[in-house]
């Protein structure tokens, strides 16, 4: 007899506030979710850049709460963290001794592409990593 196997899904989402060990338990959720959709080799840059996200909601962010979506695409994932600070994150100077900023200049060195999007409430931290299958610019 045939079975039907249902398709993976094709996101994850999760609501939470952000604790001193929530990063990791993060990752190790969104390192699975990459083997399942069979694109292991994204799991150390997503981590890191998951991490360091998660990290800056914990520094920055009064209530610590965020929503976390890993998004599946044809050629990588799209994750997005959201939190309810209307505060903008910058990325600081390579060369800067400023305490922040850092992070995301490791994002941007993981990511294929990120940004921050405004919210009503606050804002969304996203970015973009390729792999897997080619992408549209290599076919």
């Amino acid at each position: 007899m045939n079975e039907l196997i249902p398709p993976p899904p094709v996101q994850y989402g999760m609501r939470f506030t952000v604790g001193e060990h929530s990063a990791g338990h993060v990752r190790r959720i969104v390192r699975a979710y990459l083997r399942y959709w069979e694109m292991p080799e994204l799991a150390d840059p997503v981590g890191l850049a998951v991490t360091e996200l998660l990290a800056n909601v914990l520094r920055h962010v009064p209530d610590r709460r965020c929503e976390l979506l890993v998004l599946r695409q044809p050629y990588g994932v799209r994750v997005e963290v959201s939190d309810s600070s209307a505060d903008l994150p910058t990325v600081a100077a390579h060369d800067s001794d400023s305490e922040g900023g850092r992070g995301l200049v490791l994002v941007e060195a993981m990511a294929d592409e990120w940004g921050v999007e405004p919210t009503g409430d606050g804002k969304t931290v996203w970015f973009e990593c390729l792999g897997g299958t080619l992408a549209p610019s290599e076919t």
